[in-house]
């Protein structure tokens, strides 16, 4: 059986290849080159159980089955997948780190720990398959698959601190910020409709189209990187 670190050696051995939005054949073990976040981890989850996650459907056929975030919320909420936790992702490899999507038909994000407090993820148009950061980002969910086995990392100490994050939240957020991000919005040419201080659907929908056409995650959450594409502090 396969183990955690034999699912972070194949992640590694996909750092530096491009984010495209395809479906990949999750059978396909010599897939190269075209990634986007939830067809990475999917891939990776197949080629070490030949099971499929995070898909869509998940009884379709791999080489077809499509992944996405919403997906992969879904099996870690209905504990398809093992439950995690913030903590053993910072320390112990093959962790899935879930972000859900804002809205429905929304992007997410997912990327897998590499037990040492980062991440393998496909993370964007620019910056491709790369290592990223455990803490200091958004994730509702921490989870592992049952089919694998996980050898434990060593202790260490995860900062839980969050920065500034503008999301969905209910009730919806009110604060000038908003108002701030929305005349932002605007002037770079993404209507987030009425400039009414609150972070809302509509202003949602233009973050995540800015976001996309500015090579961030379109996850449609503000946070330090698009408030900087944004030209706001």
């Amino acid at each position: 059986m396969n183990t955690n670190l034999d699912m972070l050696a194949l992640a590694k051995s996909r750092l530096g290849e491009n984010y495209i939005h395809v479906v990949v054949p999750k059978n396909n073990p010599n897939w190269h080159n075209a990634w986007d976040c939830a067809e990475f981890t999917s891939w990776l989850a197949y080629q070490m159980t030949e099971t499929l996650y995070g898909c869509v459907n998940n009884h379709n056929h791999p080489a077809s089955a499509d992944a996405y975030s919403g997906a992969w919320e879904r099996d870690a909420k209905e504990q398809v997948l093992i439950p995690s936790t913030l903590e053993e992702a910072f320390t112990t490899a093959g962790v899935f780190l879930v972000r859900k999507p804002p809205l429905s038909g929304k992007m997410g994000h997912v990327a897998m720990s590499d037990g040492q407090g980062g991440t393998v993820e496909a993370a964007g148009k620019q910056s491709g398959v790369m290592h990223g950061k455990v803490e200091g980002r958004l994730w509702h969910y921490y989870a592992k698959l049952p089919a694998l086995i996980y050898l434990a990392g060593q202790p260490g100490t995860v900062n839980s601190a969050l920065p500034l994050l503008l999301q969905l939240t209910n009730p919806l957020t009110t604060s000038p910020l908003v108002g701030q991000v929305q005349q932002a919005l605007k002037h770079a040419g993404f209507d987030p409709g009425p400039v009414d201080n609150t972070y809302g659907p509509m202003t949602i929908a233009a973050v995540a189209a800015f976001q996309e056409a500015n090579n961030l995650v379109s996850d449609g959450i503000i946070g330090p990187l698009t408030l900087q594409k944004l030209g706001l502090n």
